[in-house]
């Protein structure tokens, strides 16, 4: 039986978590004269004078409705970026235990690693970009703590074979962590339906991309109660502010509009493929399951310093291993498809 308490590391065990003023008391009315706020309310026209929930546990009750996952196997964090930096902090001791990552991939997984000095394995996709299990499996030692998929994958695009996860959610005995920012925009189901067949899961999710809510930094992880109570009892005590919570409460009676933006998105997506397969400075679009292309192009760099200067803004990748001379291009409105489109029929010689 997977246990998440035997991968944590050893300083850890007995660690006494703080506890906060809203800890000791959670009830919502009272004469408050224990956390040492400012009594008067705030220099503001609305009050934020009081400490917001540690815990979220009215935004998780809505988020558990809409996600079909119970409030008590989610975790909310400043961005998906908390969750994978706690899950190091967590399970993975410096100078000593390792990660595997599937390149090219999401750059935080390397950057959180080298903060937390724990070593990345990497094993290259394969040439459809898909995971090469049998490499994974080579690659990963007894100090091997974690897996990072990252599907749909940023910055190829496509969905990784399912069964391929699966069959490393089977056999690895650490966690398999997947990444599903893009996930509104693919067509299958989350992942986060196998919690209860997989404990050593974690599902992460975020409010940045379908539901535009980037700017707010709020993230998803989606694991067992086990692994939730390792990461509520290392993170900070007020990791949500309270503008941040309400406003995201507020956002998720508009899931409809969400709906509506992402179709839009996608038919713009279709028609932006169409007119770029037109162009002879592109050479291949490679598949996608989110809001974004990987465009392999002729000189990508000149390119892409030709769109800056013209205030067009896509990344070049060109330099990430496996997407020599190429683009990515985020599905932007009918209008800004129209001024890439333009700008790449001028810039062509």
């Amino acid at each position: 039986m997977f246990d998440p308490n035997a991968l944590l590391r050893p300083h850890l065990k007995n660690l006494v978590p703080y506890s906060s003023a809203r800890d000791d008391y959670k009830g919502s009315e009272g004469v408050f004269l224990d956390a040492n706020e400012n009594p008067f309310g705030s220099i503001t026209d609305e009050n934020w004078n009081r400490y917001p929930d540690p815990y979220q546990k009215e935004l998780k009750s809505a988020i558990a409705q809409i996600k079909g996952v119970p409030a008590e196997n989610i975790f909310l964090g400043n961005g998906s970026d908390e969750p994978i930096d706690l899950l190091y902090r967590a399970f993975c001791e410096p100078s000593k235990d390792n990660v595997i990552i599937n390149s090219p991939t999401y750059g935080m997984y390397q950057v959180s690693a080298d903060i937390n000095a724990v070593e990345v394995k990497e094993v290259l996709l394969t040439e459809n970009y898909d995971l090469d299990v049998p490499a994974i499996s080579v690659a990963v030692d007894a100090n091997t703590k974690i897996i990072w998929v990252c599907s749909p994958n940023n910055p190829t695009g496509n969905d990784f074979t399912l069964a391929k996860i699966e069959s490393l959610l089977s056999t690895f005995k650490g966690i398999v962590v997947v990444d599903e920012a893009y996930i509104d925009f693919a067509e299958r189901a989350s992942f986060a339906e196998k919690l209860a067949e997989y404990p050593n899961l974690v599902v992460l999710q975020t409010f940045s991309k379908a539901w535009g809510l980037a700017a707010l930094r709020i993230g998803m992880a989606f694991a067992s109660e086990a692994i939730l109570a390792i990461m509520n009892k290392i993170k900070a005590p007020y990791n949500l502010s309270g503008l941040t919570q309400r406003t995201v409460l507020e956002a998720l009676k508009n899931a409809t509009d969400k709906d509506a933006m992402v179709a839009e998105i996608l038919a713009n997506a279709k028609e932006l493929k169409a007119a770029l397969q037109q162009l002879d400075v592109v050479e291949h679009i490679y598949p996608t399951d989110a809001n974004f292309f990987l465009v392999k192009v002729k000189g990508a760099r000149a390119l892409y310093t030709k769109l800056i200067e013209q205030k067009i803004i896509v990344r070049d990748r060109s330099k990430v291993v496996l997407c020599s001379d190429a683009l990515r291009i985020t599905i932007g409105t009918k209008e800004e498809n129209d001024k890439l489109v333009e700008a790449l029929k001028n810039l062509r010689n």
